[in-house]
């Protein structure tokens, strides 16, 4: 793959520069509660050598009811400082699923202004099944100042999604796996109506991955967007559970050099409430 420090590294790249003095590692590993996993109990257990603990659910706007929304401008400089992490620095941010959340990180930072951020290919499952040092120590922190510039752009709100769906532009992307998507699985979150926006499109994260939990190169995602009636030439807005794998899709469209993307913060977790939104099942 081609390494890019502004959407995916390889753990050859990471291996390299981890001692370099304005890296900086984070472990964003989250999972779904069905999971049976504890992030941060695995993180104190054993992490790339210097990672801090990004915990997505605490990072997070907690006046929502919505589960982890993007946090306010002042939430999230103030816990960057606290965690070393500023202006200057190249972020690089990994998960134990392979590649999953870490891209929900990504695509904070990247909200919040922050360019300089990747996503290890692979994450910590390759990092280990390569035999590279790991540690359980706590990472030595000194405050570091974040300049935050939002970037509005890159996030969209239920109302602007609604009009996305009613206008068929930008076109909606969904994230999910397939039988969700269709409405003939169940939500994992009690409450929600299944199935999905109408006119959106489905591109289940996984199928962007190799069996390694790499992502596949741009050839490859190209042809998994296309096949799936995503035309890639126009706006797109990601979407899925609950903003989390649909940042797997933006990564995957960043690689593709599509920056005309946004990405539906509440996703299915607040779509899938209301009775009065428009549902559709079956197959896109």
């Amino acid at each position: 793959m081609q390494d890019d420090p502004q959407t995916l590294v390889s753990t050859d790249w990471l291996g390299a520069h981890l001692k370099d003095p304005d890296l900086r590692v984070l472990d964003g590993s989250w999972y779904l509660p069905d999971a049976g996993r504890d992030p941060r109990a695995e993180y104190e257990a054993a992490h790339i050598p210097g990672a801090r603990f990004f915990d997505i659910d605490d990072i997070s706007d907690q006046r929502s009811e919505l589960p982890h929304m993007a946090p306010p401008v002042e939430k999230f400089m103030s816990r960057m400082r606290a965690m070393g992490v500023g202006d200057g620095h190249q972020v690089v941010v990994y998960d134990g699923a392979g590649l999953m959340s870490a891209a929900r990180v990504w695509w904070l930072f990247r909200l919040m202004g922050h360019r300089d951020v990747a996503v290890l290919d692979g994450g910590f499952p390759k990092w280990q099944a390569e035999g590279r040092e790991i540690e359980d120590l706590p990472p030595v922190i000194k405050d570091r100042h974040m300049t935050v510039r939002f970037q509005n752009h890159l996030v969209r709100d239920v109302t602007q999604v609604s009009q996305a769906a009613k206008l068929g532009s930008p076109q909606i992307i969904d994230a999910r796996a397939a039988a969700r998507f269709a409405g003939a699985a169940p939500e994992p979150r009690e409450g929600l109506r299944a199935g999905h926006i109408p006119g959106s499109r489905n591109v289940p994260f996984n199928t962007l991955l190799q069996a390694d939990k790499t992502m596949k190169d741009p050839e490859d995602l190209r042809t998994v967007f296309e096949a799936a009636g995503v035309d890639l030439s126009k706006p797109a807005i990601t979407t899925c559970g609950s903003g989390v794998t649909a940042a797997v899709l933006a990564l995957g469209l960043a690689r593709l050099g599509h920056e005309s993307w946004s990405l539906y913060d509440g996703s299915w977790a607040e779509w899938g409430q209301f009775p009065t939104l428009p549902l559709a099942t079956g197959d896109a």
